[in-house]
């Protein structure tokens, strides 16, 4: 299991690697719901004195989080070597903004430092949400939050529904319900947390300008099946065709996103709390005597 997830960590970090001078120009959507999220910052009063993007990619968030709280010190972590190097060559100088490449499920940060976490569309590339949301909890400081992003099991149905047409191997991934990934933060520890959902529908003149997007932004598939070939034509050729009946009225090929946002906290602990049990001094509780 472990070697499997190695497997696919190295994957995904290569084929973002990969896309990173690409991102940018096709990350059309992943902008707009970046860009919901951000508003959302909004619930959050305190001024953060340090910040992790998770999955921050080429910084385009991490830039405007910077300019949001102009005190705090920003870190950029990401898996992908390759976009943490387009986010620094975009760095200003006179910014407090940290790099680390590592894994969303280990994280390489000490416990209680982090006052806010941000993270647009990443969890749907992480082996167990409830890893990432075990970390995402360790490092944040008691009173910190968490706002994020990630996508729902209707994600590329479309597509989903045109391989199945070819064969039956995996070519899209299979996404978290809503109501799982709030369980997932509920199970590790953070409290008040918020979820909603939303559905976008982009739309394309063919199937191979999906499938170019899908590859300009890194965002290939794991084949949980291990699959391994290239698409001959003849199978292409099937899925094209199959995916020529979702064509809509105005003459376009629809791909559905199923969005998810999400927002939770972790508790400041009371005075002298150990586990799960609090313990307060007798004194503490005892009326004072009248003098």
């Amino acid at each position: 299991m472990i070697e499997l997830k190695n497997k696919i960590n190295m994957k995904i970090a290569h084929s973002f690697s990969q896309a990173a001078a690409t991102y940018d120009a096709a990350a059309i959507l992943q902008r707009e719901v970046g860009e919901r999220l951000f508003e959302r910052l909004s619930l959050i009063k305190q001024q953060p004195a340090t910040i992790l993007d998770v999955g921050a990619g080429t910084g385009h968030f991490a830039r405007l989080l910077e300019k949001k709280y102009r005190k705090a010190h920003i870190i950029l972590l990401d898996i992908a070597q390759g976009m943490l190097e387009h986010a620094k060559s975009k760095k200003n100088w006179l910014t407090h903004q940290h790099f680390v490449c590592t894994d969303a499920q280990k994280l390489a940060l000490a416990d209680n430092s982090i006052d806010l976490i941000f993270s647009n569309l990443t969890f749907q590339w992480c082996t167990d949400i409830d890893e990432v949301f075990k970390e995402l909890h360790r490092v944040l400081k008691p009173g910190g939050s968490l706002f994020f992003t990630t996508v729902g099991p209707d994600t590329l149905k479309e597509l989903r529904y045109s391989w199945q047409a070819v064969d039956n191997y995996q070519h899209v991934n299979q996404f978290l319900d809503m109501h799982d990934v709030g369980d997932a933060l509920v199970r590790q520890q953070f409290s008040d947390a918020v979820m909603d959902m939303e559905h976008f529908t982009l739309t394309y003149p063919t199937a191979f300008e999906l499938m170019r997007e899908l590859k300009a932004l890194g965002t290939q598939t794991i084949l949980q099946d291990q699959h391994i070939g290239l698409t001959g034509k003849t199978r292409f050729a099937k899925l094209v065709e199959t995916y020529e009946t979702f064509r809509n009225d105005d003459g376009r090929l629809p791909a559905t996103y199923e969005i998810i946002y999400g927002h939770a906290w972790k508790t400041e602990k009371l005075p002298h709390q150990i586990g799960n049990e609090v313990h307060i001094p007798v004194s503490s509780i005892m009326k004072k005597a009248p003098k």
